[in-house]
Formats: structure tokens, C-alpha cells, sequence
């Protein structure tokens, strides 16, 4: 899979990668219409450019749900609509009706994560569909954890080699209690453990993967050493130059490979209406592959120039 360096293009759909570490926007129609051998080429270019934007789509929770298939397998939404028609779409919203939130996440900024690590398999893909958004603020960001790992410091690569990050679900990424867990300490509470260092199953490189912040623990050190050498791998991931800002427009749909990219969200005006609708795919258990090494560096392993 190399970088492609000019705009690809057919009669249908035209990619084109942007100026940055990661991504391509991508010109095709009504996702919901399109050809089975061009989804094929989006799940390809996904896979290289690690994100995919869509602009000005129109597009039914059902069309959604069907969308989600080019990039893997759906999974039901951990918030999903109450009237469970749709149980594969979930609603990130802000907006109150009769005094309820119909959706999740609020207004707030949400941290750098990559979703669902605390589980034993994390989200494949994940896509937000823009329906209403503010007139600043809400905007996303997406850090290459290819390119995170590529440019670590020598011996602090070493250092991670074959060590596993605990992952704690007790909140989510606003900061909110998301269960009635009460964690004491971090060597001995419950929560799947992923290698810091990741295989992709599908792209075969190797992936840094942190999973997010709070209450995470590095297996076999002590808490001291777990949060001195976590606190210096995150400040290595989040610098702005391994990531890319999305600003986001009304029928804008962004798909990422939640495997080897972490996102981040800017808050925005509580008074402001934000609806977005979400789907996802099933990912697989995370795994590192030593021999992976031997295949180099991912094509968009690389700071833009």
C-alpha cells in the first residue's frame, strides 16, 4: 500500500490525501448508492490513509447502519436510541428534549482516546455523521499512532518492547462515571490489558496503542514507574504535529481505523445545538507480532512536509 501522491480518481470516486499526517477526502456521491467494487476501494484507501471524510451526504440511520459494512462488521452502539429501531446508531449529542439529553457526551472537551480499549476487543472503525453542528468549537482531532510510534526516541521503543497497558472502563471520555467501580489500586483492579505496542490484523504494521489516560497502569511496574512512563509516552503522542483537525460542516461523514489513530474533541457553546450520529464496527483482540518489525514503516508513517 503506498502513498498515493496525487489524487486518485475514477468515474465514481475521486480521493484525494490531505496535506497532513493522515486522511483523504473523498469525492463518490450518496454513500448509500454506491457500487460494491467502490466500497472495496474506500475500505483500501481507509486502511492507507487511516480516516476518510465524506462531505455533504444525506444519509438515514438505516443508510448509516448499511454504510458501516464497507469497513467491517457492525456493532451495536453502546448508546443507542431508546425506541430500538436502530440499535447500531448511537446519538453524540448535546441537545435537551423535555429536560432529557438525547444523546451522549454533552458539550464538554473530550480527552485523547482511542474508543473502547477497556475492552477485551476494541472498535475496527468508527464514524460520526455531522446533522447539526455549532458555529465554532466541536471540532476533531485525529492523532496517526503509526507515525507516534515511528518517532519515538530509540531507547524509549525499547523500553516498551513486549509491555502491556491495563485499561480502566470506569470512565468515559468527558470524565464522567461510567460505572460504580471503585478502583484502590491500580495493579489490582479488573480491566483488559492491550499491548503498548500493536500488530494491525489488517495493514500488518506494527501501531503504538495507549488506549486512554485515566486510571491505565503498565502490567509489572510499580504505580511510581507505570505513571512516569505513561505521563512520557502520552506527551509524546499528543504533540499537535502527529495530528490533523477536523472542522466539521452539516452532512460531513468521517470514518476512522480506531486501531491505529487516537481522537479528541474541543468543547463548544452548551447553548449551541451538536448532533451527530455515530456507528461502529467490531475490532479483534489486540496482539504484537515481533517479526511485524521486518515490514518497516507504515506509508503514512511520515510528518507532513
Amino acid at each position: 500500500m503506498g502513498v498515493e501522491t496525487a489524487i486518485d480518481t475514477d468515474r465514481s470516486v475521486v480521493i484525494r490525501p490531505l496535506p497532513s499526517v493522515a486522511g483523504a477526502e473523498v469525492e463518490c456521491g450518496n454513500l448509500a448508492t454506491l457500487p460494491q467494487a467502490q466500497k472495496k476501494r474506500l475500505r483500501e484507501a481507509w486502511l492507507q490513509h487511516l480516516f476518510l471524510i465524506f462531505h455533504g451526504q444525506q444519509l438515514s440511520d438505516a443508510e448509516l447502519a448499511e454504510v458501516s459494512r464497507i469497513f467491517g462488521e457492525p456493532e451495536i452502539a453502546a448508546v443507542a436510541p431508546k425506541d430500538g429501531i436502530f440499535q447500531q446508531i448511537a446519538v453524540i449529542s448535546n441537545v435537551m428534549e423535555n429536560g432529557k439529553p438525547i444523546g451522549a457526551l454533552g458539550a464538554g472537551e473530550l480527552l485523547w482516546h482511542s474508543d473502547h480499549s477497556f475492552n477485551e476487543r476494541p472498535l475496527g472503525a468508527a464514524m460520526l455523521y455531522a446533522l447539526e453542528v455549532p458555529p465554532d468549537g466541536g471540532d476533531t482531532y485525529f492523532s496517526n499512532m503509526y507515525l507516534a510510534l515511528d518517532t519515538l526516541p530509540p531507547a524509549l521503543r525499547d523500553r516498551i518492547q513486549g509491555l502491556t497497558i491495563k485499561n480502566d472502563g470506569s470512565l468515559n471520555s468527558a470524565g464522567i462515571r461510567r460505572t460504580d467501580a471503585v478502583i484502590t489500586d491500580l495493579r489490582t483492579y479488573e480491566g483488559p490489558s492491550h499491548p503498548i505496542i500493536r500488530t494491525h490484523p489488517e495493514t500488518g504494521y506494527n501501531v503504538l496503542y495507549l488506549g486512554r489516560r485515566p486510571n491505565a497502569y503498565i502490567n509489572g511496574l510499580s504505580i511510581e514507574e507505570s505513571e512516569a512512563l505513561l505521563n512520557e509516552l502520552w506527551a509524546h503522542a499528543c504533540q499537535p504535529q502527529l495530528a490533523w483537525r477536523h472542522r466539521w460542516k452539516v452532512g460531513d461523514l468521517v470514518v476512522w481505523d480506531n486501531r491505529c489513530l487516537m481522537h479528541r474533541r474541543d468543547s463548544f457553546d452548551e447553548n449551541q445545538r451538536r448532533v451527530m450520529h455515530r456507528a461502529q464496527c467490531a475490532g479483534d483482540r489486540p496482539t504484537y507480532h515481533p517479526s511485524a518489525t521486518q515490514r518497516g514503516s507504515h506509508p503514512r508513517a511520515h510528518l507532513a512536509a
